[in-house]
């Protein structure tokens, strides 16, 4: 099966999942499950953008004579205070940065640009030069009407997003419920990452880059015990996790060969096979399944494989039932940094840095990208695709990149 009808069968059987109300400082990540609108207009009042003297601009038209205007100072206004005092012909208030503009006012002149005067215990401002209407005030509304679109939903709620709605007082937030991966790892070879190195044996590192993985996708994973090459005993544990979980992701235990147990427990009844081969490198034997409107990716045990596997079908499906409308990674256009000479009859995935060049996207191959190959995960910020036909690719041609999660970060 090719990898754009994998994907699209994989999320087929997604549905968005269910909702709940949660804090505003709880929210950072989530992804809202609404559409919210602004419950009035942003700014509330018409503010001050500078530091300076609230004035009429009518007052000042004189200064294009060549005369100065002095103004009766009426009042002092600073951030969070109303005056009560309406400015009429001659008259000026002092005025802070972000301050309500007072009543009959039209424009805010810079404190640079004044000068001030003390005659029997009044304050008089002094202006040289006129000034236009509105100039230097934020009006009622200038960002946002009532009734605006703050932020639609299926947006994942960041720093920004939590600003816009705690300016609007909107403390409490309705998204979708975060699901809930099940992770375990097959292999008799496995040890737990406390354990002591041992002879034939490797630590089981995929199931916790899998929970990374899952935890940036949107997901909450659950770790479960790495079992042995034993297919009733993975049987049981995949039934029990379908049963609690809301995916289940296993890795190892796909291999063509005599330990391919997780290809035989999906073959052999019980589950939905969606598809078990998939033409890429690497992950070619990536398996999918459902069983009761829940589906199970069995992902290969090779570290390369795994990460890639996730990336193309699992954080999809994720990405779906949190009711994301981008589900996949970000394709751009870039040029090869370097050769590659590998040949194969399916497309590839090959990890890959990115870098802005004399102005152009420069994508560049990894020099370890074997399937079996971890160590260069961590280096790599796309995934260059290899479709079979270019038959390998030179330095300087046009390639598609997959835009890994984090990249430039």
């Amino acid at each position: 099966m090719q990898v754009p009808e994998a994907q699209a069968l994989a999320t087929s059987y997604v549905h968005v999942g269910g909702e709940e109300q949660i804090r505003l400082q709880d929210s950072d990540g989530r992804v809202l499950a609404s559409d919210m609108v602004a419950p009035h207009p942003f700014p509330a009042f018409a503010r001050s953008g500078m530091d300076g003297y609230a004035v009429r601009s009518s007052d000042l038209a004189a200064c294009d004579q060549g005369e100065m205007v002095w103004l009766k100072v009426v009042d002092q206004i600073p951030c969070g205070y109303v005056s009560s005092i309406p400015i009429k012909q001659g008259l000026a208030s002092r005025i802070m940065t972000g301050a309500q503009v007072p009543e009959g006012a039209d424009a805010v002149v810079m404190l640079e640009a004044t000068e001030l005067r003390v005659k029997e215990g009044v304050t008089y401002v002094g202006l040289k030069r006129s000034i236009d209407t509105g100039k230097n005030i934020t009006p009622r509304g200038f960002e946002l009407q009532e009734g605006d679109l703050l932020l639609r939903k299926g947006t994942c709620i960041g720093p920004g997003e939590i600003s816009v709605l705690a300016t609007f007082g909107i403390h409490q937030v309705k998204v979708y419920r975060q699901p809930v991966v099940g992770i375990f790892s097959t292999g008799t070879e496995l040890l737990d990452i406390t354990e002591p190195l041992e002879p034939g044996k490797i630590r089981n590192s995929n199931t916790y880059m899998l929970a990374s993985q899952i935890r940036e996708a949107g997901g909450v994973p659950v770790i479960m015990e790495a079992i042995p090459d034993d297919i009733e005993l993975a049987r049981q544990k995949v039934e029990e996790a379908l049963g609690e979980y809301d995916i289940v992701v296993t890795t190892g235990g796909v291999s063509v060969g005599d330990y391919d147990i997780m290809g035989e427990l999906v073959t052999s009844g019980g589950l939905d096979m969606l598809f078990n081969k998939v033409t890429m490198r690497p992950g070619s034997v990536t398996t999918a399944a459902v069983k009761d409107g829940k589906l199970l990716f069995a992902l290969s045990g090779n570290p390369g494989a795994c990460y890639v596997g996730f990336l193309l079908f699992v954080r999809p499906s994720i990405r779906k039932m949190l009711g994301m409308e981008q589900l996949y990674l970000t394709e751009w256009t870039a040029e090869l940094g370097a050769d590659y000479s590998k040949v194969n009859n399916f497309t590839r995935f090959v990890r890959g840095r990115l870098a802005v060049i004399n102005g152009r996207l420069v994508a560049t191959p990894a020099a370890l990208d074997e399937s079996s190959v971890m160590i260069t995960i961590k280096d790599s910020d796309c995934l260059i695709v290899v479709p079979p036909e270019l038959r390998g690719a030179v330095k300087g041609q046009s390639v598609q990149v997959l835009v890994l999660p984090g990249a430039f970060g």
